[in-house]
């Protein structure tokens, strides 16, 4: 019996990976580092920045997300988000720059505690990356 099921990640721009033979995702959800195998029940949740790392026959791939929404039902799982990159293809200097926008995003004042906790989750991710 096949424990394998269907991945789709959509970006604005295209359809950034698509693949029928996923054994395992495990996402950055809000409400923690979530793991999903074939048969999970049906959910909706939110993604944080983080990594969201899926395990296949071709191997182990990791990509940094920033935000997103997933859902996974009937053994098929959808993931939309408005920034992935594969971690394999980030350069030094992007993640340079993207902590220092990070860093500016925590430090002003008039941001709600969401987007100082978004900025904060997001500069311990791409620090862990260096």
């Amino acid at each position: 019996m096949s424990e394998e099921f269907k991945i789709e990640i959509i970006n604005p721009e295209k359809s950034f990976l698509s693949k029928e033979d996923v054994n395992e995702v495990v996402v950055p959800a809000f409400e923690g580092e979530m793991g999903i195998l074939k048969d999970h029940i049906s959910i909706i949740s939110f993604l944080k920045p983080g990594i969201l790392k899926l395990i296949s026959k071709s191997g182990e791939e990791k990509f940094y997300v920033e935000d997103g929404i997933l859902e996974f039902k009937d053994n098929n799982l959808s993931i939309l988000t408005s920034s992935i990159s594969n971690i394999k293809d980030m350069e030094k200097s992007n993640v340079e720059q993207n902590i220092k926008i990070a860093e500016n995003e925590l430090n002003k004042v008039e941001n709600s505690d969401q987007k100082k906790y978004l900025a904060s989750q997001k500069i311990e991710v791409l620090k862990s990356l260096n």
